[in-house]
């Protein structure tokens, strides 16, 4: 009988910066998720064994709409194109579950955990990956437009409550499921004020990995660097959400975690 062991060597990071303007406020609730980032990997290694006896390798993705695929012009969003590499480097077939939601915010995805179905498919899952923060700072562009700190500040302690919550009832539904929380990118590294909102969601990116750090196979995936140098290459026509390419890029960091050791189980 054959097993096969997830190893993951995580990485924490800082995020970078995000500023949100006026046009982008009123498109669609779901393009405050997408900016999301990190800060130098700290890296530790964690392991988890997978459940499933039949072969599957079942990914369970829950969050906002970066990892709902807005702005992929194939419909797969990052989830996708992580499915069709994990495919690719291991032997088993993989299951995904997208559950997320746009315009997620942590308040909701908190209130979502607690249905029976995503409950299911949380205890079944051999992986977790989410998304989740941007909308909780971008308030439609409210938060950053503004700049008031008094505000970001007190909205940065609610969702990094609400995160806890959701770390906790994800690890205490699935103790062996390593989640990957996929953080924040800056879509508006080009734009006035980038140096201000870069140190808001640094803040928000590092308070957010230290968090994950306390819980045992929580990974905060960095993804600021991918976007950082040729950022109009990877943005949707929205200038907010990943293109299929900056999807891509996200997918092959995850994966790029995630090893499959092929083990033989005596008997």
């Amino acid at each position: 009988m054959k097993k096969y062991t997830l190893t993951i060597v995580s990485a924490v990071s800082i995020a970078a910066s995000l500023l949100w303007l006026f046009g982008l406020g009123w498109t669609l609730q779901d393009q405050f998720s997408a900016n999301e980032k990190f800060e130098q990997p700290a890296e530790k290694t964690e392991s988890a064994t997978s459940k499933t006896d039949d072969g599957k390798l079942t990914i369970f993705a829950l969050g906002d709409s970066l990892t709902r695929g807005t702005g992929d012009a194939d419909g797969k969003g990052y989830t996708g194109y992580l499915s069709d590499l994990l495919k690719e480097k291991s032997e088993q077939d993989i299951n995904l579950v997208n559950t997320a939601i746009k315009g997620e915010t942590s308040r909701g995805l908190l209130k979502q955990i607690q249905q029976k179905e995503i409950q299911r498919q949380a205890k079944q899952a051999d992986v977790i990956v989410m998304t989740i923060g941007g909308n909780d700072l971008f308030q439609q562009g409210a938060a950053l437009e503004s700049l008031d700190m008094n505000a970001i500040n007190g909205k940065k302690q609610i969702y990094l409550k609400n995160v806890n919550n959701i770390y906790k009832q994800l690890r205490d539904l699935n103790g062996d499921a390593v989640i990957y929380h996929v953080g924040l990118y800056n879509p508006f590294s080009n734009l006035p004020d980038a140096k201000t909102t870069s140190s808001v969601v640094r803040d928000w990116n590092f308070q957010t990995a230290e968090a994950a750090a306390e819980f045992e196979n929580i990974v905060y995936v960095p993804t600021f660097d991918l976007f950082q140098l040729q950022l109009e290459n990877y943005l949707y026509s929205d200038q907010f959400h990943p293109n299929t390419e900056g999807y891509k890029l996200m997918a092959e960091r995850v994966a790029s975690l995630i090893t499959f050791e092929q083990e033989e189980d005596e008997s």
